[in-house]
């Protein structure tokens, strides 16, 4: 992997989550993940990246069409660790805290 780079992996929930999903739906959250996440996994400016506050270690939002890839950085590698639809975000962000 080249220096800089990020290496993306998705936790078994959100493999379970993207199976879930309209074919379509789930490569266009794939698909925005490894544009957006392997360069730079960190928010600058209104983009399609979020920190979420009151989280320890932090977490963070992708969003993509009406979904929302959420993950946590650990070294060189961003583990999504749930994918839901944003009108489900809630009640998955209470279960995450």
């Amino acid at each position: 992997m080249p220096p800089g780079k990020f290496r993306v992996v998705y936790s078994a929930a959100a493999q379970a989550d993207l199976e879930r999903l309209d074919p379509d739906d789930a490569i266009q959250v794939v698909s925005d993940a490894a544009i957006h996440l392997p360069d730079s996994p960190f928010p600058i400016g209104k983009i399609r990246l979020k920190r979420l506050s009151g989280f320890t270690p932090p977490l963070y939002r992708l969003r993509s069409g009406d979904f929302r890839a959420y993950y946590r950085i650990c070294g060189n590698e961003v583990v999504i660790l749930r994918v839901t639809d944003k009108k489900d975000a809630e009640k998955l962000l209470k279960r995450l805290r």
